[in-house]
């Protein structure tokens, strides 16, 4: 489990990035982190992508349903602009921002925020997902959380794709998707 960095100067800020498949808990943990700084009395912007309306159209909502109040954005210099009030920065499904995304994160956490993003590092054909890459290398802290393989039960870092769809973006959950291990995935 991710405990959050003591040693760095209380002015200083840093990225964290949580990744995984779909089902892994990666929406889950940050909401874990975010709301621990909530109860440090943090001041705690949190955004999501427009795009993601499937459990609801600004909060962040779990698969098990875990909710916690955002601002849904259309791009992710929107974040920038509304952020100024924070110290702590919650981003989820980042992988649906554009490259817009990297220059962001740098610049609120060199403004001394703790940014924690969380997102896809892979799509439902095992590519790297849009910013996911960059975001994983400029990143202080990186999680990459593992879902159970609806196939076999292993550790699962696939998101397969269940539906016909050959489009990248699907906006779904088990009716498009299931967990699978590497064995799986490829079979």
């Amino acid at each position: 489990m991710f405990t959050e960095p003591s040693n760095i100067a209380q002015k200083s800020g840093w990225i964290e990035v949580v990744c995984g498949s779909m089902f892994s808990g990666k929406t889950e943990e940050l909401i874990r982190r975010l709301k621990r700084a909530k109860i440090a009395h943090q001041q705690v912007g949190i955004f999501k992508p427009l795009l993601d309306n499937r459990y609801h159209q600004n909060n962040i909502v779990s698969h098990n349903e875990t909710t916690i109040s955002a601002s849904a954005v259309a791009n992710a210099k929107s974040i920038l602009e509304l952020a100024d009030a924070f110290g702590v920065i919650g981003i989820d499904e980042a992988q649906f921002f554009d490259e817009d995304i990297l220059h962001v994160v740098e610049k609120l956490a060199n403004m001394g925020k703790r940014v924690i993003v969380a997102g896809l590092d892979m799509d439902y054909a095992g590519k790297p997902f849009g910013p996911m890459p960059k975001l994983l290398s400029i990143a202080n802290f990186v999680t990459k959380l593992h879902a159970v393989c609806m196939q076999c039960g292993g550790a699962a870092s696939y998101s397969f794709r269940i539906s016909n769809n050959t489009d990248q973006v699907v906006i779904g959950e088990k009716d498009h998707y299931e967990a699978r291990c590497r064995s799986c995935f490829h079979a």
